[in-house]
């Protein structure tokens, strides 16, 4: 049977127990292991780590929102990293025009976000399969190529920030321990979110339309619109990651948005576990953990890497989520 058939009656029928719900252990962890960072820091691991665990927590971020419509829904975006890209440029593009404050470049990040999400949503989920992943490729190469004609703002070699945004004046951006707390608690409330929305029934009829969404229209709800919905919030929740990494980097550049940063997205949701949700932040540290480890060994280091990515994804189902299921180390959430 499939899970179309066991998910949609929760959604429209009458509400039945609850069966114990089990603590998502797995999660708890990983938010504590990562608040523990600074400390570990200072008693002796290496200093870069936290610059490079701050960096993979907006990865997961943007990796996080990709998995609501990917893991869930079921929709292979390829260019999922133009929203990222679009939250970059509109924080730079404000902070080099003089307005630096959060609390006025975030509505605009969102805003620009969501009507991105709303237009080439209303479009390509119109398609689906192969048609859907090349129409959302093509929007984003199309956001990749408009920001390359961005002469006033770098165009091609990017635009570099002389100052990172302030929240009600204070320039809380600029400790390294301060921004890593700020980030890992942005993380873990779309985490929270992503979670609410995925329990909700909302996210029960996303789930049974990937697996059968003709039968999921029959019983009367709205497919497309519940699709459309998914996709606008991933996007703003992308966007998100992407005001955040042009806040670390103090930099923005077109790649922040090219075909290949789509495929890096899909890669850590696919090496974490596909709909697992936190399987999504693991897959996010360990690309990013394991790009720095081999860049350190060698400059060809992508020669090894791709190869590494292509065999686990073969022979582990289920991503890092999947195995540690398998060893025993981890319970589902």
């Amino acid at each position: 049977m499939s899970e179309a058939a066991t998910t949609l009656p929760a959604a429209t029928g009458p509400a039945a127990p609850l069966p114990a719900r089990r603590l998502p252990l797995v999660p708890i962890l990983l938010f504590g292991l990562l608040a523990l960072l600074p400390l570990a820091v200072s008693l002796g691991l290496p200093s870069h780590w936290l610059t490079l665990v701050t960096r993979a927590m907006i990865f997961a971020i943007a990796a996080l929102s990709l998995d609501l419509i990917l893991g869930v829904g079921g929709l292979v975006s390829f260019g999922h990293a133009a929203f990222v890209g679009i939250g970059a440029y509109a924080t730079g593009i404000m902070i080099t025009e003089g307005l630096a404050e959060s609390l006025l470049i975030l509505p605009v990040v969102l805003a620009a976000c969501g009507l991105f999400g709303l237009v080439t949503g209303y479009v390509s989920l119109r398609t689906r399969g192969v048609t859907f992943i090349m129409i959302t490729l093509a929007f984003g190469q199309m956001v990749y190529f408009l920001a390359q004609a961005l002469s006033a703002y770098g165009g091609d070699d990017g635009l570099t920030l002389y100052q990172r945004s302030t929240v009600l004046g204070f320039d809380a951006f600029r400790s390294r321990t301060g921004f890593f707390y700020i980030v890992l608690g942005v993380l873990l409330a779309c985490y929270l979110l992503v979670r609410v929305i995925v329990a909700s029934r909302f996210g029960r009829v996303l789930r049974a339309a990937r697996e059968n969404a003709t039968r999921v229209s029959v019983t009367g709800f709205q497919v497309a619109q519940v699709r459309l919905v998914a996709y606008v919030i991933s996007g703003l929740i992308a966007g998100l990651s992407g005001f955040l990494l042009a806040n670390q980097t103090e930099f923005v550049s077109p790649a922040f948005m090219s075909w290949p940063r789509s495929g890096e997205l899909i890669f850590m949701v696919v090496l974490g576990g596909v709909g697992s949700l936190h399987g999504a932040i693991i897959g996010a540290l360990a690309f990013l953990f394991a790009e720095d480890i081999l860049a350190g060994w060698t400059e060809h280091w992508k020669v090894i890497f791709g190869p590494m990515i292509v065999l686990f994804v073969l022979f582990t189902r289920g991503g890092l989520v999947g195995l540690m299921r398998k060893l025993g180390a981890g319970r589902d959430d």
